[in-house]
């Protein structure tokens, strides 16, 4: 099938080179010349792992082609997916300006019948404004084509999106109009080989799925984090709760892990946009505003305990930093909790070495030159000259350090982590001084 992707970000690089790799043709326009470009020349720009090498080889081979033409997009499918951004308005509510400048563009553009699948996360309502936008682009024409506005969540995770989109858990379609589903069960008959994955729905419902699914995943790491921070007071372990409750299958071991808090581009706008609709509804949303507010406080947790073990003077500290991504195999820093961590601290006067294995590009895009951040070359490297280390993001790397030279680097021998990555007994084997999430401290030795 011919297919045109509008976006090329996360979600819209991804899903075509997914579907270019198993063989339809698809052309991927964005306004972002420069992007483009760099594209068209081999240079992806995002880290997901496997995504280089599933582009530049479907754009060699001519499956996978990228254009700022609108026009040219338009012309090339039936079959038009709008990924673009849905970045948060200052209320929290999802800006729908790029999806419907793109709806515009569409219908403008549009020789004849169009499916328009929004791949975007947006807003319960979003196909009725999208439909509404061509229909009024078409008459404007004199234009009388016939379309249809399919919602098509994604559910991926940085990391690990490419395997997702190759293998999906489910394809949600939400549409009531029986040709557009025979369409995109054609489109997705390539992943939906061993059972039925398609799940068929009204519009409408298939919005709300989206956001309910990352809610539900959200409300799931600020509950665990509510009880790391009970079991603090009350001389337990979270970690055997953790374990304790996670053998219960209802309950399962996914997103109970504790730590400081979640982040990236996903769990925090799509909360507060959920929010948000439902107060413009005149409903409370109790249980949503509680998980936001928890992750907002556990956010900040880190930072706490090392201002509380230096009596709140960290001016003139160096602190070791271990993870600037929100989440391990990703370079993505948006919402991530070092950024509480880092402008926390340059606040209270310390100084920074940070280290992550693919993130600091975006480190110093986001940052720039400062006098109180280092980037340094490796994790070990990170550590000379520094007072004490905090660990904010779980890469593989960080799981297995030398103790021995973590005590001989650290001037004051503490060891701040953020993500429960060792055993408590070990650290203090080596004389470091532990602090975790949920876990009762350990003193260093004098």
């Amino acid at each position: 099938m011919k297919v045109t992707v509008f976006g090329t970000g996360y979600v819209g690089l991804v899903q075509g080179a997914v579907l270019a790799d198993v063989g339809h043709q698809v052309l991927c326009v964005d306004v972002d010349a420069a992007k483009v470009a760099a594209l068209q020349a081999g240079q992806i720009p995002i880290h997901e792992p496997g995504l280089d090498k599933l582009v530049t080889s479907n754009h060699a081979n001519g499956r996978l082609r990228f254009t700022t033409d609108a026009a040219q997009g338009v012309a090339h499918s039936e079959v038009i997916f709008l990924a673009v951004g849905t970045p948060p308005d200052e209320d929290g509510s999802a800006d729908l300006q790029y999806v419907l400048a793109v709806a515009r563009t569409i219908a403008q553009h549009m020789d004849g019948p169009r499916i328009v699948i929004n791949k975007s996360t947006v807003p319960v309502g979003t196909a009725d404004k999208v439909r509404a936008v061509i229909a009024e682009g078409l008459a404007a024409r004199g234009a009388s084509h016939g379309f249809d506005v399919v919602s098509n969540p994604e559910f991926l995770k940085e990391g690990a999106a490419v395997a997702d989109c190759q293998r999906p858990d489910r394809i949600i379609i939400g549409t009531s109009n029986p040709a557009s589903e025979a369409r995109l069960r054609e489109l997705y008959a390539p992943f939906n080989r061993n059972h039925d994955k398609i799940v068929v729905m009204d519009v409408k419902s298939a919005e709300l799925t989206k956001y309910a699914a990352n809610a539900m995943l959200a409300t799931k790491i600020s509950f665990m984090n509510e009880i790391a921070n009970l079991a603090e007071r009350l001389g337990a372990n979270v970690e055997a709760v953790r374990r304790g409750i996670g053998s219960d299958p209802r309950i399962g071991y996914h997103f109970i892990y504790p730590g400081v808090g979640y982040g990236g581009s996903c769990f925090p706008k799509d909360v507060k946009a959920l929010v948000r609709t439902a107060e413009e509804i005149g409903f409370d949303p109790l249980l949503l505003n509680a998980v936001e507010a928890r992750n907002e406080a556990q956010r900040n947790v880190l930072f706490e305990r090392i201002s509380a073990f230096y009596d709140g003077q960290l001016q003139g500290k160096t602190i070791a930093l271990w993870g600037l991504a929100f989440k391990p195999n990703t370079d993505d820093m948006r919402e991530a909790p070092s950024r509480n961590l880092l402008e926390s601290l340059w606040a209270a006067g310390a100084r920074v070495q940070a280290y992550d294995p693919v993130a600091m590009q975006e480190a110093q895009r986001i940052y720039g030159q400062r006098n109180d951040l280092v980037l340094a070359a490796d994790p070990e490297a990170c550590l000379q000259g520094a007072d004490c280390l905090a660990i904010v993001t779980e890469w593989q790397i960080f799981r297995a350090p030398d103790f021995g030279q973590l005590a001989q680097s650290l001037r004051d021998r503490m060891v701040f982590d953020g993500r429960n990555l060792y055993d408590p007994a070990l650290v203090a084997g080596y004389g470091l001084g532990y602090v975790s999430i949920g876990r009762q401290p350990v003193p260093r030795s004098e």
